[in-house]
């Protein structure tokens, strides 16, 4: 049954559950932490139609100003560590790159990732067999380009097919807290992620952290084809794009939706 669309404190000195986070924060312990840097919102809108059916049984594709969002999310990850262990920086940072859409489940919005594209080959094997992700191997080259910064990535997943993106992304003004009711708060301010187990159940994964410290954008992507693999082309029009300097966050196991 496919999906159907609806319209739509530091934690260890970490990140912060506060009047900003829509439910509270889970009573266990967190078990991981991390931190994105650099990174850049590439959003398309798309027609709900071509978005919902990909989606498992039991998410809700949300909706905003009359369309689906499809998300493109280039970054850099470091101190991506368990709890209590120390970082170990050829294991905790590495570049990834995103696939993303806005969900629904119980009453919670979240993510769903199409993909996760990563250069750590340790960390895709952990997140895909733990967290059910579907984190994929990649060759991704980024670094400093004038005041923003350029990022290339080739998916290089043995039977995952091809995707690559060729970006450039600067900021183009200070850092905002985005308020409710805006685009920007409904494409960022998600504090959890589903999945699914490989019995097909949903599976829902708690994160914490500040608000966005959002900054609007420009982005020249050269080449974009992360999305062909869902049937997707995003074409020649230009992306809504929004950066952020840095976000600490912290995540916990996730649990079955019932």
């Amino acid at each position: 049954m496919a999906a159907r669309a609806v319209s739509g404190r530091r934690v260890n000195g970490r990140a912060a559950g506060g009047p900003h986070r829509p439910w509270p924060l889970p009573t266990a312990p967190w078990v991981m932490r991390m931190s994105w840097h650099d990174l850049c919102f590439l959003h398309w809108r798309v027609d709900e139609s071509a978005l919902a059916p990909l989606l498992p049984a039991g998410l809700e594709l949300q909706t905003f100003d009359g369309a689906a969002w499809l998300g493109v999310v280039p970054f850099h990850m470091t101190d991506l560590s368990p709890r209590g262990v120390p970082r170990i920086r050829r294991v905790a940072d590495f570049a990834e790159l995103n696939v993303r859409t806005n969900v629904t489940a119980g009453g919670k919005p979240g993510v769903w990732f199409f993909s996760l594209d990563a250069t750590q080959p340790l960390a895709v094997r952990v997140a895909r067999g733990l967290f059910h992700l579907a984190y994929l191997d990649a060759q991704i080259e980024t670094g400093p380009d004038g005041d923003g910064f350029r990022y290339r990535s080739t998916r290089t997943h043995l039977g995952a097919g091809p995707a690559e993106l060729r970006a450039r992304y600067r900021p183009t003004g200070p850092p905002v807290q985005s308020r409710p009711g805006t685009i920007e708060h409904f494409l960022t301010e998600r504090y959890c992620l589903y999945a699914t187990d490989r019995r097909g159940r949903l599976l829902r994964q708690e994160i914490d952290h500040a608000p966005w410290p959002l900054q609007p954008a420009e982005a020249d992507v050269e080449l974009c084809t992360m999305t062909r693999p869902l049937g997707i082309d995003l074409g020649s029009a230009p992306p809504l794009a929004h950066f952020a300097r840095r976000l600490d966050v912290v995540s916990w196991l996730p649990h079955r939706v019932r």
